[in-house]
């Protein structure tokens, strides 16, 4: 992705919630300092897990188990957003890639990245807490942002955990994308959640 592309999009997304580019970068810095050794994972993982391969994203809408019935797994490169991963785990599903911001079952995906899945961890300013409370108790992570990138930290596109998922599946060259799990209509949320789903539908569509 390049930062320049994505930035206007970004000011527009900080506009919009009210949220603050220094807490944004505050978060990215930490999570940066923590991702040093062998906990990290370089991103020719990701590259060799999703080039010219067929990837199946899966968002944790209520109709996931229910479109998994329908999709032959084994025959895409499954990643995981957020929640989506406790739903793949009870299913005896380990996803090669979990996309979280650390507010979904973080005991699940725990667990399926000791089973081997890469984590691509998220830094925004509002989960600065379960970063310094998480991160220590994962391996094989990458580290991503909304701001700008740094050294050790990525910006592959994307808002919420779902459409971050299919920016980083675009961003690797996956030869396919399908989506499980997505509602982006859903009127059982949060106000703000609906908000946001209203951006990852946007953001996906000029994707």
């Amino acid at each position: 992705m390049d930062f320049k592309k994505w930035e206007p999009v970004y000011e527009a997304i900080l506009e919009d919630f009210g949220f603050l580019r220094e807490e944004d970068e505050n978060a990215a810095n930490i999570l940066s300092h923590l991702l040093i050794g062998p906990n990290t994972a370089s991103t020719d993982v990701l590259e060799e897990l999703i080039s010219r391969k067929d990837v199946l994203v899966c968002g944790n809408a209520p109709t996931l188990a229910q479109e998994l019935d329908q999709v032959n797994i084994e025959d895409h490169v499954v990643i995981a957003a957020d929640g989506a991963t406790a739903t793949l785990v009870d299913r005896g599903i380990i996803p090669a890639v979990i996309v979280t911001d650390l507010d979904g079952d973080v005991e699940k995906e725990i667990q399926a990245n000791k089973e081997g899945s890469i984590a691509v961890i998220h830094a925004h300013g509002d989960n600065i807490e379960l970063i310094f409370k998480y991160v220590p108790r994962f391996n094989n992570i990458i580290g991503t942002t909304q701001a700008a990138p740094l050294s050790n930290i990525y910006n592959f596109g994307g808002f919420t955990d779902g459409d971050r998922c299919v920016f980083l599946a675009g961003e690797f060259n996956a030869a396919s994308i399908t989506l499980a799990g997505f509602d982006f209509d859903d009127e059982n949320v949060t106000e703000m959640k609906h908000k946001k789903l209203g951006w990852a539908k946007k953001l996906l569509g000029v994707l």
